[in-house]
């Protein structure tokens, strides 16, 4: 546009508009004609070779390996199975996760990781609990997954989901899943009941059962005696 302006309007000598500013207005010129340059540089290295030198070309050539003789037949692998209903996704869009039938990906706004499942052994390694949730009204649960590949190439990452998805993410990974001793996950919203329900229970005091009194067994399962007592408190009319 500024080009055709200056073969448009030659009265306005914007050819010569170096001449006519100041010399902070020089460098920014300058600096974003580096940039330019430095950009256009950057993209002709990463066409070299049929696109042998961008990052994720890169990432692909980590698992070049029988049966894939290339980065692209990798990819053509990815594609296929990520085109699948049946995989599995979570996230935002700026940190997706995907669980495909072999490999286990995440696309981050800059960059993609991505491990094959046979390869790799993914662990716990952190919870955190989130009291609002933009999804449910209940309090949430995110957990950290470590995924670590055997292959030396591949750069251990990381993964983050909602505990209610934990299951899901099970049924969907081979690989084996390693829980930190020191991470509980509450991967349903009953369990998450079972445990408030349990610490507001420790709040109340100690009912003594009376002598001759006989244990209930369990409301909930019928199968096992009672360890909870529920007293009325509030007054009944009539």
């Amino acid at each position: 546009y500024y080009m055709g302006m200056c073969v448009a309007a030659p009265e306005k000598n914007l050819g010569y508009v170096h001449q006519q500013v100041s010399d902070s207005w020089r460098a920014f010129l300058l600096l974003s004609l580096c940039l330019q340059l430095a950009s256009w540089t950057l993209v002709i290295y990463w066409s070299r070779r049929r696109w042998h030198n961008h990052p994720i070309s890169r990432t692909l050539q980590a698992h070049v390996q029988p049966p894939h003789s290339s980065w692209g037949s990798v990819a053509t692998s990815i594609n296929s199975e990520f085109r699948r209903i049946d995989k599995f996704a979570t996230g935002a869009p700026g940190a997706r996760v995907i669980v495909t039938d072999s490999w286990v990906l995440k696309v981050t706004t800059y960059h993609v990781y991505m491990a094959l499942q046979r390869e790799c052994h993914v662990t716990v390694t952190e919870s955190r609990q989130h009291q609002l949730s933009p999804d449910s009204a209940s309090p949430a649960q995110i957990l950290t997954l470590r995924v670590d590949s055997i292959n030396p190439a591949v750069r251990p990452f990381d993964i983050r989901l909602n505990s209610t998805e934990y299951a899901e993410l099970r049924e969907k990974l081979h690989a084996p899943i390693r829980n930190s001793a020191n991470v509980v996950i509450h991967q349903t919203i009953s369990e998450l009941f079972l445990e408030t329900f349990r610490a507001q229970v420790d709040l109340n005091q100690r009912y003594t059962l009376p002598s001759g009194q006989e244990m209930e067994p369990c409301i909930g399962c019928m199968q096992v005696p009672a360890n909870t007592k529920l007293l009325r408190l509030c007054h009944v009319e009539g």
